[in-house]
């Protein structure tokens, strides 16, 4: 297969019955749909009517399963902890914390959040780990917790901000601003939309499994001898449910972005706005249910299966095999047709070096209903640049092949 800038890719075959490959001129510029309007999924539970805002994903086909009002923009409340969060994750990553690090508890910033809220109940002149701190925020909402890590890691609440906002410009979350580490009302300066909560809870999920695994979906959290009990409406009553994060306040309403995971096929939603958090979690278990139940998710590709090859140019290899970063489903209705179009769309040159784990491309799928879904692909090994001979040898190689 050609791509319109010269490079060359081979699928590997689906594992799905009846999957086709895409022909050459497939590859060059797929774009992804527009949802399903409400009229043309299955029939949706009738709770579903007090959330203004609503949207699913199915992060194994990336087929967005319903959608309403995703890119309006609201005042996310205690779901800004998730960018909290993610930016710890990333600050992690990058060396610039360490999990055991102790994060002071400073004198004024206990006197303005200690019991202010959801907290964690720290206690004035003492520290907190790090790894404290991370399995507090998600599973209390900790509103004190928040401030003393983004003042530890980044000295003050503002630097720490402009951190988040940089991190989720590089997600592509353009309908987000966060003024706060922790989503406390601020007249609006603090807004986002499903669509980016969305985004932001797969990337939490994908880029940091680990971490999402240990400082996600506990029960409850103790500290000071005070325990409280995580209020994610879907933990512990829906199978396979692990996160995420709920909000609240006046203005916002109530809020929810949930994950569950079963047979390796995970779901994201978003909920937002709706008037009472016993609605929330009626919603919120009605729609997981209604996601999983509903749809039928057919696996194309397992972990870390081949998925397609790609030409590399300048490489000490002449080619890098590509895999999917979790197994890939094509994903329908209960009773269609599971047959689906797969093509791969290019994501630039690929151009030695490439570091296994770099997303390279993006697998497109169509289902037979014309709905358009795509998942990334990365990079299953390192390739170093060529030296003069592999660089000659490739040439050469080139000529007769």
């Amino acid at each position: 297969m050609k791509f319109a800038h010269g490079a060359s890719v081979r699928i590997a075959s689906a594992l799905l019955a009846g999957a086709v490959l895409a022909s050459p001129a497939q590859t060059v510029a797929e774009v992804a749909a527009p949802p399903a309007a409400e009229n043309d999924v299955p029939t949706l539970p009738a709770s579903l009517d007090g959330a203004p805002i609503a949207l699913m994903i199915d992060l194994g086909s990336g087929r967005v399963l319903f959608s309403r009002e995703e890119d309006r923009r609201f005042m996310p409340a205690s779901l800004t902890k998730l960018m909290t969060i993610y930016t710890a994750f990333e600050m992690l990553d990058e060396g610039l914390l360490q999990p055991q690090q102790r994060m002071p508890v400073r004198d004024e910033t206990f006197r303005e959040w200690s019991g202010k809220g959801s907290s964690m109940f720290v206690a004035q002149g003492t520290t907190v780990g790090v790894d404290d701190l991370l399995r507090a925020i998600p599973t209390v909402s900790a509103n004190d917790g928040c401030v003393v890590l983004a003042e530890g890691a980044a000295g003050s609440v503002a630097k720490f901000t402009d951190i988040m906002n940089a991190k989720a410009k590089e997600l592509g979350m353009n309908d987000s601003h966060f003024n706060t580490p922790n989503g406390w009302p601020d007249e609006g300066r603090t807004y986002t939309s499903a669509r980016d909560l969305a985004t932001l809870a797969k990337a939490l999920i994908t880029r940091h499994p680990q971490k999402y695994q240990r400082y996600f979906g506990i029960p409850q959290f103790t500290w000071n001898e005070i325990t409280q009990k995580n209020r994610n409406p879907i933990l512990g009553v829906v199978d396979g449910a692990d996160g995420l994060k709920t909000g609240f306040t006046n203005e916002a309403g109530y809020g929810f972005v949930g994950s569950a995971e079963r047979n390796g096929r995970r779901i994201v939603m978003v909920i937002g706005g709706t008037q009472s958090g016993r609605e929330r979690k009626a919603i919120a278990r009605d729609f997981i249910a209604w996601g999983f139940d509903s749809w039928r998710a057919h696996q194309l590709y397992g972990m870390n299966q081949p998925v397609a090859e790609v030409a590399l140019q300048g490489g000490a290899e002449r080619q890098v095999e590509l895999k999917a970063e979790r197994p890939v489903f094509v994903t329908v209705p209960n009773g269609e047709d599971p047959q689906a179009r797969i093509s791969v769309r290019y994501l630039g040159p690929a151009q030695a070096p490439i570091v296994e784990g770099d997303r390279v491309a993006r697998l497109v799928i169509e289902t037979a209903d014309g709905q358009k879904s795509s998942v990334p692909l990365i990079a299953s090994e390192s390739v170093e640049e060529a030296n003069w001979w592999q660089r000659l040898r490739n040439g050469l190689f080139s000529l007769v092949t």
